[in-house]
């Protein structure tokens, strides 16, 4: 999911649409937009799909209003459905309010258990609802203590963006597990997932939401409340490594700097005898530039992605996937031909689109394929929304980098290591790497409850 707000500026529709385009990297099954205009009137559109096939020109028109909220959805095949697209919209007796959030909690069941009980009636399976019925049950008049309470109550990695009537609240997770910042638009504000979106709507970067915080966006400016004072900075490593676009700037690092650091790491970690190297589009493309600086070797544009095709990785169905492979890369039979390759690319997951890779590479001629990997091996299913399904589907959970290198193919197989992954991140002390280590940063009420 990506999450965009604005506050007090002109065509706020318009202004959102075009910023959404810019996270539409972070969700592909659908969108929604929700304003309220200066009469407190709200009006709200989502649809699934991509943001060009759910709005047009007469329906953002139709939009009227200085400020408002604005998603795109991650392609969740546990969550789908038009009930899910986000933004949520719901009656309260202190004042009706929108909520899109992003993320996960590894608290959601329990706590919509514990709603349940108290007669909460569900109509989506959001975490966004579950705040929202949070929020609705706190008895208190003041809506900035009812965000705090709820809050307080949510465990995983999430951000929220609240607009009431009058005003905007941006929440980010107390491990600043995922992204949020905010930028400045004329008299105005912007809140997004990333700073990537700031530019094409011609805002300037403030500075990012810092975790356990509740920006408040209304006549009075920007206001900042702490709901937590137990915070860390654990920002999700695979915002660096693979969700994130490069021009973003998430907690003081840069997202393309990083990835060529990390290639450059891989490089001196993970040395290839061969004589080109190869990057897999797009996220791997800085890693493989990195990678090499770091051995000396040319990088060249052996694969080329295809237009219109969204991420394979992203696909909630496994046959989508592969089929997606072909769909979106074709190998450089000129470039590739006859050469042993270093191909580089950001991390394996499930294993099936590398393997696709190599094969597509070899088709093409290529004499040896070597794998660089700058990331370390993803062993472990996320909590925080990262959807990498269940251990016994991960190519490296239960097999060795042998194993795992006969699987996908490839002459030789070498990965980032956790160490290299943190200090790839400049600005960010300690990143969170679960998937790769299984050390997360929360407890795991759900699974400590199966036991």
């Amino acid at each position: 999911m990506g999450v965009l707000a604005v506050y007090g500026v002109p065509d706020a529709s318009t202004l959102i649409y075009y910023g959404l385009h810019n996270l539409q990297h972070r969700g592909q099954e659908g969108a929604g937009i929700a304003l309220y205009d200066e009469k407190g009137k709200f009006d709200r559109i989502r649809g699934l799909g991509l943001l060009s096939e759910v709005f047009n020109e007469k329906n953002i028109a139709a939009l009227k209003g200085s400020m408002g909220i604005g998603a795109v959805k991650y392609a969740n095949a546990s969550k789908g459905g038009l009930d899910n697209v986000e933004p949520v919209f719901f009656h309260h007796r202190s004042g009706d309010f929108a909520v899109a959030g992003e993320g996960s909690l590894i608290n959601g069941g329990k706590i919509a258990e514990f709603l349940e009980k108290h007669g909460t009636i569900f109509q989506t399976g959001t975490e966004s609802e579950l705040l929202a019925h949070l929020v609705k049950k706190t008895q208190d008049e003041d809506r900035i203590h009812t965000i705090v309470r709820a809050l307080n109550m949510m465990e995983g990695g999430f951000t929220f963006v609240i607009m009431t009537r009058n005003r905007i609240y941006a929440c980010r997770d107390k491990y600043g597990i995922k992204p949020l910042c905010i930028g400045r638009l004329g008299d105005g504000y912007v809140v997004a997932s990333e700073s990537c979106a700031f530019g094409i709507m011609g805002a300037t970067f403030l500075r990012d939401v810092r975790p356990g915080e509740i920006v408040s966006l209304d006549r009075k400016g920007v206001r900042s409340t702490l709901y937590s004072h137990f915070c860390k900075y654990r920002m999700c490593a695979m915002e660096y490594i693979y969700f994130a676009r490069p021009d973003s700037d998430i907690d003081g690092c840069n997202v393309h700097a990083y990835r060529k650091e990390a290639g450059r790491r891989l490089a001196k970690e993970c040395p290839a005898d061969a004589d080109l190297v190869v990057g897999v589009p797009e996220s791997g493309l800085s890693a493989a530039m990195g990678y090499s600086e770091g051995s000396g070797l040319p990088f060249e544009m052996g694969l080329v992605k295809h237009k219109y095709v969204g991420r394979t990785f992203i696909q909630p169905v496994q046959s989508m996937r592969e089929l997606g492979v072909k769909m979106k890369l074709s190998p450089v039979h000129s470039i590739v031909g006859g050469k042993r390759i270093v191909l580089v690319d950001d991390s394996i997951v499930r294993g099936t689109t590398c393997l696709k890779i190599v094969e597509l590479l070899r088709e093409a001629g290529a004499k040896e394929v070597h794998v660089r990997i700058a990331s370390p091996m993803m062993k472990y299913t996320c909590h925080y929304g990262v959807d990498t399904s269940t251990p016994e589907e991960l190519l490296c959970s239960s097999r060795s980098l042998e194993e795992a290198c006969r699987m996908i193919k490839a002459d030789s197989l070498g990965y980032l290591s956790p160490a290299s992954t943190r200090d790839s991140a400049f600005g960010c002390a300690d990143p969170c790497q679960a998937c790769f280590t299984g050390e997360y940063p929360t407890l795991l009420y759900e699974e400590e409850n199966d036991e």
